[in-house]
């Protein structure tokens, strides 16, 4: 009897690092590596917040727009385009109640950013595919796959100048969509930010080395593009014109969570979506590579726990945040577009746009 208690007390003393050993050997080749900064900076202050964006929130198109995950608006039209997880681009009519939903053109794949060009037509980020354009009559056109030699391998998110260049991110040329989490949890450097001229059809790479490159998005004045990394939880501006033409400046750092999309609401002030607030989840996670390399084998037997505390952060022209909107229960937004008094944020997961009246619900 004694030596049955001794080897269970020796059994339950070596199972932890047993299982640790086995879940390690299933991590393969996966080595992540400390984030740079650390993840551990307090986040920028923010003066005013709502922490119930879901009070309030209506649903729009429920159950017709499968992850609804960038969002563009035509207003001349009073549609709203989305790139959804089953291939196709929709429009969503806001001028009709309740608001009808199109499935306008089918790309195929896995649309992430949509754009609308100086004359009207739509550019889409396909992941897998490389920068699209849909024709006037509807077309599907690929405009460029590579740069430098190094195919896309997760186009992500654009914005188009007014003479026409578009400017997008290429979040990572190592690991796709489906391998994401891969590139985020690495913590190494495998994004870039690019332009693409239909002009020449040049293909540019105008920043290397960027940590999950994300949103992008041309200032009014033309003369800087904004971009999010989402893995140090900032966002960078790129010069386009000017004397500072091809330098890089910081934004805004240490941001509330991880960002993805930004987009601009005409009225002096940017939008960026937050999949991941900073909770003690994602800052646990993101500090420590042991532990983000015993995830991802975790993560094939365990749901693990969602990144929470999501929503959407709004700063003005030099970066400074004025409103923060988020829920403790909310995951995943990935857009946030300011369209008169509403805000309406997109989702990588949910089956419809959510839409929040600013001045019922506003931040304070």
């Amino acid at each position: 009897m004694a030596r049955t208690t001794a080897g269970a007390f020796l059994l339950l003393a070596v199972a932890p690092a047993m299982l640790a050993a086995v879940l390690l050997l299933g991590a393969g080749d996966f080595d992540p590596v400390p984030i740079p900064d650390g993840f551990e900076r307090e986040t920028v202050p923010v003066p005013a917040r709502n922490d119930r964006l879901l009070t309030g929130s209506e649903r729009l198109g429920e159950g017709l727009l499968p992850g609804p995950e960038d969002l563009a608006y035509d207003a001349h039209a009073g549609v709203i385009y989305t790139g959804c997880a089953d291939g196709w681009v929709k429009r969503v009519f806001l001028d009709e109640s309740p608001a009808k939903v199109e499935n306008w053109v089918h790309v195929g794949g896995r649309p992430l950013g949509v754009a609308i060009g100086p004359d009207g037509g739509l550019v889409v980020a396909e992941p897998y595919k490389g920068l699209l354009r849909i024709t006037r009559d509807r077309k599907v056109e690929l405009l460029t796959d590579e740069a430098e030699g190094v195919p896309f391998r997760l186009t992500d998110e654009l914005d188009i100048a007014k003479n026409g260049v578009i400017y997008f991110s290429d979040a990572s040329y190592k690991y796709t969509l489906r391998e994401d989490m891969l590139d985020i949890f690495g913590g190494r450097p495998h994004g870039r930010l690019l332009s693409f001229d239909p002009s020449t059809n040049q293909t540019r790479v105008l920043v290397h080395d960027l940590y999950f490159a994300n949103g992008v998005q041309v200032s009014p004045t033309q003369d800087f593009v904004v971009f999010c990394e989402t893995v140090l939880r900032r966002c960078r501006k790129y010069y386009i014109a000017g004397e500072k033409n091809g330098t890089v400046e910081a934004f805004v750092d240490n941001l509330p969570g991880l960002p993805d999309n930004i987009h601009y609401d005409g009225e002096g002030h940017f939008w960026i979506a937050l999949p991941a607030g900073r909770s003690l989840f994602t800052y646990v996670t993101m500090k420590y590579p042991m532990v983000r390399k015993l995830l991802i084998p975790i993560s094939r037997y365990v749901t693990l726990p969602k990144f929470t505390d999501s929503g959407v952060v709004g700063v003005d022209l030099s970066g400074k945040p004025f409103a923060l909107y988020v829920d403790h229960t909310l995951a995943l937004v990935t857009s946030g577009l300011k369209i008169g008094n509403y805000l309406y944020y997109g989702s990588l997961t949910e089956p419809y746009i959510s839409r929040l009246d600013l001045i019922k619900y506003a931040a304070n």
